[in-house]
């Protein structure tokens, strides 16, 4: 069993830290909103620190799971951030989705400490998160990933190392690519088979057992139909994950012309006030007139 620190305890994090107390390990939070941390450690236990750096102190991996760069830069860096408290041959692992240019910079640092890093971005959203089945993506040296990995294993279902610093990052973009057309895609056939008055249920049901069947389909047709989004991973973060998608692929020139039109439908559901609805509310722009800014009809 390790001494783990965990900063950051948003929808995924609180969980993730849990299930690292839940298998044994010696677990001392961080959060921003202090009060999320004391509420972790009346359900799990563990300790809570005033700061990143004494959260770091001593502890074997420390773990960052936050909003955006500037987020973990913020936590990372500084006299009382992680850094600071971090020890020779710990590991720090971000599993924040982020800049691959982000995974370099802290890998240069945690190497400045003579400690280990490892870019670990996940997938699986906040059920994956609370049931400990999420899809770990990573990137790092071969031998930091050996030590961090069966920690990681507490919440991770699929814990992978993908190549050298960054390619963790490289390839949750790769995954919020995918999600994105498939989402819209979707969207337009759950839209269309109601326009076309057909039983959506059946419907669903047969395609599902054939090629066009995948997560999203299995788990947000329904909702989709039924119009209902207060729940899941919400559309202001997945507008900044595409966001650093689109800056990646402006770097190394791969076109992502569906990527950047969804981006684009993605900002008319903000528009609508869905900043916070599930990403499957893209639905919502086939239907109804539209009455919000930049409306087509």
């Amino acid at each position: 069993m390790a001494r783990c620190a965990f900063l950051g305890l948003g929808v995924m994090g609180f969980p993730m830290a849990g299930h690292l107390a839940r298998a044994g390990h010696d677990v001392t939070v961080f959060n921003r909103t202090a009060s999320k941390a004391e509420r972790w450690t009346a359900a799990h236990g563990g300790g809570a620190a005033p700061t990143p750096k004494a959260a770091a102190a001593g502890a074997e991996f420390v773990f960052t799971c936050l909003g955006n760069d500037d987020d973990v830069r913020s936590v990372v860096h500084g006299d009382h951030g992680a850094l600071a408290g971090l020890v020779r041959d710990a590991v720090l692992v971000d599993h924040t989705t982020a800049s691959a240019a982000l995974a370099r910079e802290l890998a240069d640092a945690a190497a400045g400490k003579g400690a280990g890093f490892v870019d670990a971005p996940v997938s699986g959203g906040q059920a994956g998160a609370e049931n400990g089945v999420l899809t770990v993506m990573c990137g790092g040296d071969a031998a930091s990933f050996a030590e961090a990995e069966p920690v990681m294993a507490a919440y991770g279902r699929a814990v992978k190392r993908l190549g050298e610093v960054g390619s963790g990052q490289l390839t949750k973009m790769v995954n919020q690519i995918c999600i994105a057309g498939l989402l819209q895609g979707l969207a337009e056939a759950v839209n269309f088979a109601q326009a076309a008055e057909l039983d959506t249920d059946a419907v669903v049901d047969v395609i599902s057992k054939g090629a066009a069947q995948s997560w999203q389909m299995e788990n947000r047709w329904h909702t989709m139909a039924k119009g209902e989004f207060d729940f899941g991973f919400a559309v202001d973060w997945m507008r900044k994950d595409l966001a650093i998608c689109l800056e990646e692929a402006r770097r190394n020139g791969a076109p992502l012309p569906v990527t950047a039109l969804v981006d684009q439908l993605y900002r008319e559901v903000q528009m609508a006030g869905g900043e916070r609805w599930d990403t499957s509310s893209l639905v919502h722009n086939l239907r109804g007139p539209r009455t919000h800014p930049g409306s087509r009809r």
